[in-house]
C-alpha cells in the first residue's frame, strides 16, 4: 500500500539523462499512500451527503449552505491533503539520493552516495505490519535528509548501503568494480 517504483535503466528518463550519461534511477516513491485513508472516506461521505443534502433541503439558502460548506470540506479535508501527498517524492539514483517537496514553494535536498552516511530505520507497529519506514539519512550535516513513512522501507535501506558502498569502493562513481563494470547499477 505505498507508491513505490523501482525502475529498470532502460525506462529511466529523460531527466536522468540529462542529469549524467552514468546515472540511473534506482527507485521512486512516495509516502505510504495509508495517509489518504481517511480523505478516501471523508471523500465518500461527502458525496453521499451531498446526494442525501439534495433530497432534504426545503429552502435554497439550505442548499447553498450545505453545498459551500461540503466543498470547503473538500477542499480542505480530501484536495490539500492529496496534493501534500503528491507532492512529497523521494528519488534513488547511483549517485544520489533527491527529497522533492512543498505545495507552493518546491524545496529539493540531495545527497551523495560518495559522501557516505548513516542510515537509521525507524518503524512503528502500523509501519512494521505495511512494510513502510521512516529512513533517516545523516550524512554530518545540521539537518539530516528524511524520507517520511517510506514504502518497503527494508528494500530501501538495503538498497541504500549497497549503493554507498559502492559508491566509496569505486572512489565516488557509483559504481564498483566488479565484472559487471559500468552497468553494475542495482537492478530490480
Amino acid at each position: 500500500m505505498g507508491s513505490m517504483t523501482f525502475e529498470p535503466p532502460a525506462q529511466a528518463g529523460a531527466a536522468v539523462r540529462a542529469a549524467g550519461a552514468t546515472e540511473q534511477v534506482v527507485a521512486r516513491m512516495h509516502r505510504n499512500a495509508r495517509v489518504l485513508f481517511l480523505p478516501a472516506l471523508l471523500f465518500i461521505a461527502l458525496a453521499g451527503g451531498a446526494v442525501y443534502l439534495l433530497g432534504i433541503a426545503e429552502e435554497t439558502w439550505q442548499l447553498a449552505a450545505g453545498l459551500v460548506a461540503a466543498g470547503l470540506l473538500f477542499l480542505f479535508g480530501v484536495l490539500v491533503p492529496f496534493l501534500f501527498w503528491l507532492t512529497r517524492s523521494y528519488t534513488v539514483t547511483t549517485k544520489r539520493i533527491i527529497v522533492r517537496h512543498g505545495l507552493f514553494t518546491r524545496t529539493r535536498r540531495e545527497v551523495l552516495h560518495s559522501r557516505g552516511y548513516a542510515i537509521t530505520l525507524k518503524r512503528g507497529p502500523l509501519q512494521s505490519m505495511l512494510g513502510s519506514g521512516t529512513i533517516v539519512v545523516d550524512a554530518g550535516s545540521d539537518h539530516p535528509l528524511v524520507l517520511s513513512d517510506a514504502p518497503g522501507a527494508v528494500l530501501v535501506q538495503s538498497t541504500l548501503h549497497e549503493l554507498v558502498e559502492r559508491a566509496q569502493a569505486s572512489g565516488g562513481t557509483g559504481y564498483g568494480t566488479g565484472p559487471q563494470g559500468a552497468e553494475g547499477a542495482t537492478r530490480f
